[in-house]
């Protein structure tokens, strides 16, 4: 998304340009938050990047398993 400045106006272009991004990225950001609240995301827990990325991954995975069995009801948690 584009930011207005002090010296550099957004153009109607750029302001229809942002609120269509915004429609999608409340819930990418979303997701982010939830990982970095609950999860601690924004911590590495080991040397190697790679591994840091399917940790992040399995846990995100995890915790959208556990919130579709709450939102079904029919799955035992």
């Amino acid at each position: 998304m584009r930011k207005d400045n002090i010296n550099a106006k957004l153009t109607d272009l750029e302001i229809e340009r942002n609120k269509s991004i915004s429609k999608y990225r409340y819930i990418v950001e979303l997701y982010f938050g939830i990982s970095h609240l609950h999860d601690k995301g924004n911590i590495a827990r080991f040397p190697k990047m790679i591994t840091n990325i399917f940790d992040i991954m399995y846990r995100q995975f995890a915790f959208n398993l556990r919130r579709g069995a709450k939102l079904h009801e029919n799955i035992p948690v």
